[in-house]
């Protein structure tokens, strides 16, 4: 048994803004000027955490320009590309805030939320999560197909997965805790956020379209991240395969008894047609059962080997007394 009691939140809390980044030079520069310029006006002490998740562009370079030209800037820099959440979860990991903010670089995700997000977490929440309102920028079909993910995985979960959000989300300390302690390789971080539970309250928000550069989450990924979501907190797959088996096999006896009663009349039963598409419907069905094991059992191959999630080559930071662990605490 894992407790994580809360504790009394301080009235000027440190802020730590985590950042995944990827190909991102050009977003850079004005996700920094926009995201200082929201904070200062907070007026509480931040980090801001950007880390790089292996990019193939000049991101690491401007990243280090940013610490060497702000102390409160912090570069995380991955050994190769881990992927958007194991990146995040590496920022998360060096996050050292009472409060912490995750949201992308292509701001997408307006700093100006973070306020409001700070105002329901001093009312009490211990997760505030931004629920879109309408997606800016985005074809119709990333609009579709990710209205009828949210949905979908709220059906096959026992998770009560809010619908149209992203890790755009800001967490108390103590939940970001809980969190951490789940070392699982296979992370769908925002479904994560909803199983250890804790006050969780929305934001409401338009998403804008990227300020530069293009998506990083092509089809292709998009349907490996949706099948990991599902695969990480469901079990119906498998069940889905076991009822699709069971009515595999009513539908070969009840034809199996119309064969043989076909045959029995003296009429001609055509041989191979009914042969062909008897063994393709069965292959089919134990190919099926057969990949849906193998994806849960990959997912335990990685489990049981233990690496770590990520690898850090470098941690890009400057000494400062405005984000030093002591004036932290001091705040």
């Amino acid at each position: 048994m894992t407790t994580y009691t809360p504790k009394q939140r301080p009235e000027h809390p440190f802020i730590s803004i985590v950042i995944p980044c990827y190909n991102e030079e050009e977003s850079l520069p004005h996700l920094y000027e926009r995201l200082t310029e929201v904070l200062d006006q907070v007026g509480e002490k931040y980090e801001i955490i950007l880390a790089n998740d292996g990019s193939r562009d000049n991101t690491g370079l401007v990243i280090n320009d940013l610490v060497d030209k702000d102390a409160r800037i912090r570069g995380v820099h991955l050994s190769r590309n881990f992927g958007h959440q194991l990146c995040l979860t590496a920022g998360l990991d060096h996050a050292r805030g009472d409060v912490i903010v995750m949201m992308d670089a292509d701001l997408q995700d307006p700093p100006e939320l973070v306020n409001e997000m700070l105002a329901k977490w001093r009312e009490g929440a211990d997760v505030v999560y931004a629920q879109r309102e309408k997606r800016e920028g985005e074809t119709f079909f990333k609009k579709i197909t990710a209205a009828a993910f949210y949905r979908f995985m709220r059906f096959l979960t026992k998770i009560d997965l809010p619908v149209d959000t992203g890790d755009f989300r800001l967490i108390d300390r103590v939940a970001l805790d809980a969190v951490l302690s789940l070392r699982e390789s296979n992370r769908f971080l925002r479904g994560m956020f909803v199983w250890v539970g804790f006050r969780q309250e929305p934001v409401k928000y338009v998403r804008q379209a990227r300020i530069a550069g293009e998506t990083h989450y092509p089809l292709r990924k998009m349907v490996r991240f949706a099948f990991d979501a599902i695969t990480s907190f469901s079990w119906v797959p498998l069940q889905f395969a076991v009822w699709l088996g069971l009515a595999a096999a009513t539908f070969s006896f009840f034809y199996g008894i119309n064969v043989v009663s076909t045959a029995m009349q003296g009429n001609t039963v055509p041989g191979w047609a009914s042969t062909v598409v008897t063994v393709l419907f069965l292959g089919s069905v134990q190919l099926i059962t057969i990949g849906l094991l193998g994806e849960y059992l990959g997912r335990v191959f990685d489990e049981v080997k233990g690496r770590p999630l990520y690898v850090v080559r470098e941690v890009a930071e400057r000494e400062s007394e405005n984000d030093s662990p002591e004036d932290k605490s001091q705040a």
